[in-house]
């Protein structure tokens, strides 16, 4: 497994408490092939990863600690965990995913017939719609997440054409609908019609891309319980209410999905000639944050500092990153860190010559990416409390 690096102005206690965690599943070796649902039980006995930050307990949401960013890869057990129900238990030796609706013949694959097909690994970050809902003014509803709403992971496993191919797309589909095991009642506005399952639809030729997955595997370890565990899709480049976690079952269509959480929920509106239009929320907006410094952190006059983060886009690869230590009046071009890969965050530094003159100074971060288009300086109302993309003011103090 993956370890952590330490966090540069991070808090030690936090990386301590990491390794051990990561030592412990090492210790504890690979679990026998029908060690599955007991480990699932377990883990539901005693939920979430060391250091993440818990947002809820029931369902559980748990964020990744963002000043802690150090590196390209989020390691499995930092990853940010988002769920809307209990996590389900599911057999892996009972457990099947089906493909029917406007196919041309209907499949049933058991885990291991679907670990036999071809596979491909894909880079991919994940960002919940909702990451940063905690910045907006007034308050909304929904889980209150700030920074950590989003994490980056490489995912291996079946491309989704590969079963679409296998089972033959009939003339007149339109879209195809994953659907979870994850279910139940939403009894708060919007409150669901009876008991739902998770479930999404992405547009045929979406679903036709090579990039979009059904992945078992999570960083090259079999994807964790709270991730999804046996199978969950991935779909790059979107937000992650599109890949759909605990994954049973396809169904192709030949008209447009307007489930739950497709329609009463993960939807904003978008204008038509004028008009604001009811769309599901989809592809991600280009963004950046800062992960270190954090709010309040004291900064020696005079010094040095490494500001430090990352920022992505839908695909388009980020070109520029700026910095503003005044609120916004000047910018900096920050120094990008790596290469770039598609569908995943860009690492970037920025080396701050800080004033001799001690106060308070506003730090602000903004992307540009290939097709031209620029981190907003604040929140589109249309979007409700999703996409929340406009730069974030660091406030730090300087002594």
């Amino acid at each position: 497994m993956a370890m952590p690096l330490p966090p540069q102005n991070g808090s030690r206690r936090q990386f301590m408490t990491s390794l051990a965690s990561g030592a412990a599943v090492l210790a504890s070796g690979s679990l026998p092939k029908n060690a599955h649902a007991f480990e699932q039980r377990d883990r539901r006995s005693q939920p979430g990863f060391a250091g993440l930050i818990t947002r809820e307990r029931q369902p559980l949401n748990l964020e990744y600690p963002f000043a802690d960013l150090s590196g390209f890869q989020t390691p499995n057990n930092q990853f940010f965990v988002r769920t809307h129900f209990p996590i389900p238990t599911l057999d892996r030796d009972r457990w099947k995913l089906r493909c029917t609706g406007r196919v041309q013949r209907s499949l049933s694959l058991k885990y291991e017939e679907l670990r036999q097909l071809p596979s491909t690994t894909v880079a991919a970050t994940i960002e919940c719609a909702g990451n940063s809902r905690v910045f907006l003014v007034p308050k909304t509803r929904g889980v209150l997440w700030e920074l950590g709403g989003v994490s980056t992971a490489e995912w291996t496993g079946v491309r989704l054409s590969t079963i679409l191919d296998r089972a033959g797309i009939r003339e007149g589909a339109v879209e195809v609908i994953l659907n979870g095991a994850d279910k139940g009642q939403l009894t708060e506005e919007p409150k669901s019609p009876g008991e739902v399952h998770f479930s999404r639809s992405l547009p045929l030729e979406k679903a036709r891309q090579a990039e979009v997955v059904l992945a078992y595997q999570m960083n090259g370890e079999d994807l964790p319980v709270e991730h999804g565990f046996p199978l969950r899709a991935i779909v790059p480049g979107w937000y992650g209410v599109a890949s759909v976690k605990w994954l049973t079952s396809i169904e192709v269509v030949d008209s447009p999905f307007a489930g739950y959480w497709q329609t009463a929920e993960y939807a904003y509106w978008k204008r038509h000639s004028g008009e604001p239009v009811s769309v599901p929320v989809r592809e991600m907006q280009i963004k950046s944050e800062i992960a270190r410094p954090t709010r309040n952190e004291a900064i020696r006059a005079g010094a040095t500092y490494r500001v430090f983060g990352a920022a992505w886009s839908d695909g388009a690869e980020i070109s520029r990153v700026e910095l503003s230590t005044d609120g916004g009046k000047q910018w900096g071009e920050a120094r990008l860190l790596g290469n770039p890969v598609r569908f995943a965050w860009r690492l970037w530094e920025f080396r701050w010559d800080v004033s001799k003159a001690a106060g308070k100074y506003t730090l602000m971060s903004r992307a540009t990416d290939a097709r031209g288009r620029q981190q907003p300086a604040s929140h589109d109302v249309d979007s409700k409390a999703y996409m929340v993309n406009h730069t974030l003011p660091v406030e730090i103090e300087v002594r």
